[in-house]
């Protein structure tokens, strides 16, 4: 585990708010909100899986949405009150950064018909550290 210090180093002003104070980007800023290249998302944090792009959708919500994450113990989810509003709270298990949350109200189903957990996990781009072709 890193040091404040060490993660105020590491990371650019936007990246530690969102990171490591609970932040979030505006809607349509970030990066990867329109990227469907193929590849993986990592934590920018520590570098651990999160996300494949065969899972990202199209949400029309402004962040980069996936239906789930590579697996069940790559993010923790956490209930979340902040706000004055109930959420779930999605950060990575690993390092404990805060990466965005996670709505019932994802897809049924992919675009060939296959069924999908209904879940869309909406992720700041500035938490994500996209690799093509992964």
């Amino acid at each position: 585990m890193k040091s404040e210090h060490e993660w105020r180093r590491k990371l650019t002003p936007e990246e530690y708010s969102i990171l490591r104070e609970r932040g979030t980007e505006p809607a349509f800023s970030g990066e990867y909100n329109d990227n469907f290249n193929t590849g993986m998302y990592f934590c920018r944090g520590c570098g651990a899986e999160l996300f494949s792009s065969e899972v990202k959708f199209n949400s029309s919500s402004g962040w980069p949405s996936f239906f789930q994450p590579t697996s069940k113990s790559a993010v923790k989810e956490e209930r979340d009150i902040r706000q004055g509003m109930e959420r779930t709270k999605v950060s990575c298990k690993n390092c404990g950064g805060h990466l965005g949350h996670v709505f019932t109200d994802g897809p049924r189903k992919t675009k060939d018909g296959k069924l999908t957990s209904g879940l869309r996990y909406c992720i700041n781009s500035a938490a994500l550290e996209f690799k093509e072709g992964e």
